[in-house]
């Protein structure tokens, strides 16, 4: 639940006073710490706290990061693109549970599901495998169940179909593939939800690292597919969580 409204609600109960809302609304929105200026406000505006981004930042500012975001309450809290290296370190300071094919650290433990239904994550084969786990991972920590449907490619069409039962209970589906990125298009054929096509730098030279299955989905003949970019596995995980928490706005 959007924290400012749980704030909000406990007013109207009687289970807070408006000078303690208040005290809380106006806590500070972010912390400077030199190196980075860290969003406490973001799960409040947003309904899900700051991921931390681990590609190019040392382990001591990671942990700096984490430092920061644990002391403001936050239990769960997601690292993508983690360096192993940086994982081993960062891991020393905090509970960091490491997924190495995924490049994805988690503290804290993994909340209980609370999204609309299931996401699945589908691929097209066992190559896109890291994209296909950044994003499931980053489902889950964001409260949601996932179905992991892999190496469900077209180059063997009956590995789709034998899996129609999961594709039609979805309330969104993430398909990952590369090479010419046609998973999207098939599965968007058939299902009833929304599609997130996620194309990968799988393929040889023409796939031109992702780029021939990006412009595939993008030319995708179902309705209802959206496409982020290349190996971006953290952006589908995230929009298929905004999709499956979405409620009625008054």
């Amino acid at each position: 639940m959007n924290e400012i409204k749980g704030i909000l609600e406990a007013v109207q109960a009687g289970r807070m006073t408006v000078d303690d809302a208040l005290l809380q609304i106006k806590t500070e929105p972010f912390r400077d710490i030199g190196f980075a200026k860290v969003d406490l406000h973001r799960k409040a505006r947003q309904g899900a706290a700051e991921v931390v981004y681990g590609a190019g930042k040392t382990p001591e500012q990671i942990a700096g990061i984490l430092d920061v975001m644990r002391e403001n309450g936050q239990d769960t809290i997601l690292i993508t693109r983690l360096p192993e290296a940086a994982a081993e370190a960062v891991g020393a300071r905090h509970p960091l549970a490491y997924h190495r094919d995924a490049r994805v650290g988690i503290v804290g433990t993994l909340p209980e599901p609370d999204g609309l239904g299931d996401i699945v994550v589908a691929t097209g084969g066992t190559s896109d495998l890291p994209v296909a786990e950044e994003a499931a991972l980053t489902a889950q920590a964001l409260g949601n169940r996932v179905t992991r449907l892999y190496d469900i490619g077209v180059a063997g069409l009956h590995r789709t179909l034998a899996h129609l039962d999961e594709l039609m209970r979805a309330s969104v589906i993430i398909a990952i593939a590369g090479m010419e990125g046609a998973l999207a298009s098939v599965i968007g054929g058939l299902a009833d939800c929304p599609v997130i096509a996620v194309p990968t730098s799988v393929g040889y030279g023409a796939s031109f690292h992702g780029l021939s299955a990006l412009l595939s989905m993008l030319n995708a003949c179902a309705s209802g597919v959206s496409v982020v970019n290349i190996d971006n596995g953290f952006g589908a995980g995230y929009l298929a969580n905004m999709i499956n928490h979405m409620e009625e706005k008054r």
